[in-house]
């Protein structure tokens, strides 16, 4: 680390080095996910409320400054925003930036994915549950599984890797489609995601949840995977892969075996709220400083304040009715 980067580093109260952030570029989503948002749901942030382009790429520009290196556009659903590639392209020229990825449920991809990869999009995230059409379109209100593995297509097309599926398992909805999203993510060369659902909103807490670290362990035995040494990424997965390193598969256990203790992220909404863990309620509301004509000392003065009352962690398991937002509007 250089002098210069261990001056300006974000370091919270536990130890941790924040030098990830999530940026949430819009809250809308075109499929209705049962864990992520309710049928009906309208309580979307006003577009008014919105950070433009330019005021996004301001607060991630600050935030680079302080030593953030990797940075990930979500939503809601990112690829719904207009001019998001040029966003992306704004954010992959700041300097210092080490990595610039996003999460997208993959609908709008089939079009969008040569534009990302040229604005400077090193890898995806995509949210795909099941490979059965009857199963997406119960867990996501649409039938729209021909439009994800389209875009899929066309962003191993372009040379977008690692592309990682991500999987939210859940009992008695789609559990029994985990073998066949292996066979498929081995055969593609994607890497999978298996995810265990967390209690935000009504709707995370109604799903049978899955223990996904003793499925990954059976999963890995009986395709001869072995823990992985290498990250696979900046988030909080653990893997297995096989010795060619064909295919990797990963754990994300929020509740059953937390990772707050190398929490490295914070979340930035699309109104510009810096969301400090995803289970807590504490927040920072720089797109309202921002607006109200705060310098840039003073915005970075907020962040450094913001991340020095970073909570240690998340209280999913003593309080699950606690969070009352859902995902989308947090940010996934």
């Amino acid at each position: 680390m250089s002098d210069s980067v261990a001056t300006t580093a974000l370091i919270d109260p536990f130890g941790r080095r924040i030098d990830y952030l999530r940026v949430s570029v819009t809250d809308r989503c075109d499929l209705r996910c049962t864990y992520c948002l309710p049928k009906g749901f309208k309580g979307f942030e006003e577009p008014a409320h919105w950070l433009r382009h330019a005021e996004m790429l301001r607060l991630v520009g600050l935030f680079v400054r302080l030593g953030v290196g990797k940075v990930r556009l979500t939503g809601g659903e990112p690829l719904l925003r207009r001019g998001v590639a040029d966003l992306a392209t704004g954010i992959a020229a700041l300097p210092g930036l080490v990595d610039l990825s996003m999460s997208t449920n993959g609908t709008q991809l089939a079009a969008l994915a040569a534009p990302l990869k040229a604005a400077g999009v090193h890898r995806l995230n995509v949210s795909l549950d099941t490979l059965d059409r009857g199963c997406f379109a119960r867990i996501t209100g649409a039938d729209r599984l021909d439009a994800v593995l389209a875009g899929l297509s066309a962003a191993k097309a372009v040379g977008l890797a690692p592309i990682k599926l991500n999987m939210v398992v859940q009992g008695d909805v789609n559990e029994h489609d985990v073998e066949r999203m292996v066979a498929f993510s081995l055969a593609q060369g994607f890497v999978l995601r298996l995810i265990e659902t967390m209690p935000m909103g009504d709707t995370g807490r109604s799903a049978r949840p899955v223990d996904v670290s003793r499925l990954g362990a059976r999963l890995a035995a009986e395709h001869g995977l072995l823990p992985a040494i290498a990250s696979h990424g900046a988030g909080p997965a653990r893997y297995w892969a096989d010795a060619d390193g064909r295919f990797a598969l990963g754990v994300i256990t929020p509740l059953s075996q937390h990772f707050c203790a190398a929490c490295n992220r914070v979340r930035l909404t699309v109104d510009g709220t810096l969301h400090l863990c995803l289970g807590q309620e504490d927040r920072v509301p720089l797109g309202a400083m921002l607006r109200d004509g705060a310098s840039d000392d003073a915005l970075i003065d907020a962040i450094r304040a913001g991340i020095a009352a970073k909570p240690e962690r998340h209280d999913f398991n003593a309080q699950p009715g606690k969070i009352v937002r859902f995902m989308a509007q947090t940010g996934g």
